[in-house]
């Protein structure tokens, strides 16, 4: 009887925190969790990321961020073959095995072009930024913060949107209510379906002093299929 007593204290002191806790506290409390000496700002530094998919060979990544000079690099890597996307502020450069001219036929085939360029510059910046990124201009945080159970484990869940010229899709955000890393977060492009995916946060590389999540499990919101894992790790080759 005294350990149900003891639990059911846990729980209400966990809920009552929750129920006072606003987003933007909760958001501030994982960032000092994540990045403590605030160095995101000013970030310039690079690392590697292998991605396991299942039943097809890895593919190895190599990116480097200088948000300073806005400057993004993504390197992949398939057997002998070297693709390279530069977006060095307004500018564009692609490569194949360190040859920039490129037909647009060998272009077409290796999938490479600025557009697509920007996107894993806005992509990884903003994955690798989390979740310092939530406090970048056009994100709505949601003040009130909800306790969830997700996997087996208990959450404090930030909810966050965009305004109409940043993006569509509605994220949430899991932390540990003891420590606030960020374990898992969730997108919907239309939560009423039940579309989207959710990503498994585990394990930490610290990278530039700051707290990055090492593997990134992703899921079906749907069925909970399993898609790709993304693994991070310092890189002192780039």
């Amino acid at each position: 009887m005294k350990n149900l007593t003891f639990l059911l204290l846990i729980f209400t002191s966990t809920l009552t925190f929750a129920q006072n806790i606003t987003g933007s506290e909760l958001l501030k409390k994982s960032i000092q969790f994540h990045d403590p000496n605030n160095n995101w700002k000013t970030f310039n530094g690079n690392f590697a990321i292998t991605m396991e998919i299942p039943n097809k060979p890895n593919r190895e990544s190599e990116i480097k961020i200088n948000l300073p000079k806005e400057y993004f690099s993504l390197k992949i890597i398939k057997d002998t073959v070297v693709t390279e996307s530069i977006v060095d502020k307004s500018e564009c450069q692609l490569s194949i095995n360190g040859n920039t001219k490129l037909t647009d036929a060998l272009k077409k085939a290796h999938n490479l072009n600025c557009k697509r360029a920007k996107f894993f510059k806005n992509y990884y910046t903003y994955l690798y930024g989390l979740p310092m990124k939530l406090n970048d201009e056009g994100t709505i945080i949601d003040q009130n913060v909800i306790q969830k159970t997700f996997k087996g484990k208990n959450y404090l869940v930030l909810k966050a949107t965009y305004t109409k010229a940043v993006g569509k899709d509605t994220w949430y955000f899991y932390f540990n209510p003891k420590t606030y890393a960020m374990e898992v977060y969730q997108f919907f492009k239309d939560e009423t379906k039940n579309d989207g995916e959710y990503i498994l946060l585990t394990d930490l590389e610290t990278i530039n002093g700051i707290k990055m999540p090492k593997n990134r499990a992703w899921y079906y919101n749907k069925n909970d299929k399993y898609l790709a894992t993304d693994i991070l790790s310092k890189n002192t080759q780039h």
